[in-house]
């Protein structure tokens, strides 16, 4: 074959074209990603020790932002959702009271509308601070559109206990899997029992948006 016979135009066309598949292929899963990840779910890493024994610090977790758009908050569910104190930082705790409830804390011990809760899952008993939102004894009835939370971690948590009730429009999603690390990794179970996880009574407001930081604490 002569060198002058070599169809170098075709060969570039073939080679544009191949390039241009894989940019396409590349947009099009970024594009998929962006969306997930702003409306469907997103991954999150766990700082600190406040949800141990329940989530260990580093492990990463999936928060849906979709849950809430088909059914209400459920006691026992574990959420995140923005700071309190500062809408940069995001917090997982898990739901202890929906809007209308009683929540107590009494010699250490948690109590929902009168029942004491069973809780296998937490790594000490549930402790009070001087000056906290909760005091030992006094039942706090939860208002409409806000959530009573608390970290499986009781002493090493801050949470409704110190710093009052949360606004369902703060929550940004239900933890509903971890993949890492890989030995721990699964859904995410409910602890309570089905006739005691319930539905809120006000329709539930999910907040969308990019996080500044994918840690939660």
């Amino acid at each position: 074959m002569d060198f002058f016979d070599i169809d170098f135009v075709g060969i570039a066309k073939s080679v544009i074209n191949f390039v241009m598949d894989i940019l396409e292929t590349i947009v099009f899963v970024g594009s998929l990603f962006i969306v997930v990840y702003l409306f469907v779910a997103q991954p999150n890493q766990v700082k600190g020790a406040s949800m141990d024994p329940t989530f260990g610090n580093g492990d990463y977790i999936f928060t849906s932002k979709i849950t809430y758009k088909m059914r209400s908050f459920h006691r026992g569910d574990v959420i995140v959702f923005k700071s309190p104190h500062n809408p940069d930082i995001e917090y997982i705790k898990r739901v202890i009271g929906l809007p209308g409830d009683q929540v107590m804390v009494k010699d250490n011990e948690v109590y929902v509308n009168g029942r004491q809760l069973k809780e296998d899952y937490i790594a000490a008993k549930t402790n009070l601070w001087e000056g906290g939102y909760s005091k030992n004894g006094e039942a706090t009835k939860v208002a409409d559109g806000m959530l009573f939370v608390m970290g499986d971690n009781r002493p090493r948590s801050s949470d409704s206990r110190e710093f009052g009730q949360i606004t369902q429009e703060s929550v940004i999603g239900q933890v509903f899997y971890r993949y890492f690390p890989p030995s721990k990794a699964g859904a995410i179970p409910n602890p309570f029992p089905a006739d005691f996880q319930s539905y809120a009574k006000t329709a539930p407001h999910l907040a969308f948006g990019l996080p500044v930081n994918p840690s939660i604490q």
